[in-house]
């Protein structure tokens, strides 16, 4: 590939992530102002929750999914991983969530996240006992693939 064309991949990568990252904060904000009832057509100021470097990946098969996920009071999901970048945007109520190797956090409305291709997903949880949770999941991936794959961990204990 040329250098002419390795930048303009790059250009496109990085217009495809700024398009992404855009909509992240408008669509929570439809989304949110629905949910709460409140009206249409209301100006709003735009801001920036979320920047975070992309892995390398394949210009020419790029593909973004969106999934919004709600989880109960105190519910949560077994250890996972998800062999695309993910970039997590917290509509309502609080998140909790760990990577292996990383600290344990807990979002809240409004924070974003970021979790690196096949990194291991130890926590996915809701932070609280008495309020739902909801957040939007971007999965950015640039081959065809499941989003949510068994930890390696769980493979390897159910695989024998």
């Amino acid at each position: 590939m040329s250098f002419a064309g390795g930048r303009a991949q790059f250009a496109l990568e990085i217009f495809c992530v700024a398009i992404i990252v855009g909509s992240t904060a408008a669509l929570a904000r439809a989304i949110a102002q629905q949910h709460a009832g409140a009206s249409q057509g209301t100006a709003q100021q735009a801001r920036a929750p979320f920047s975070h470097a992309l892995p390398p990946l394949d210009g020419n098969h790029l593909k973004a999914t969106v999934v919004e996920v709600t989880y109960a009071p105190g519910e949560s999901d077994p250890p996972h991983s998800h062999p695309c970048a993910v970039i997590g945007y917290v509509i309502a109520g609080s998140y909790r969530f760990q990577v292996k190797g990383q600290p344990e956090a807990i979002y809240r409305a409004g924070d974003s996240f970021y979790e690196a291709p096949n990194g291991v997903h130890q926590v996915s949880a809701n932070a609280s006992e008495k309020v739902s949770v909801k957040f939007l999941v971007y999965f950015v991936c640039d081959r065809e693939m499941p989003l949510t794959v068994p930890a390696p961990e769980t493979k390897a204990a159910g695989g024998r």
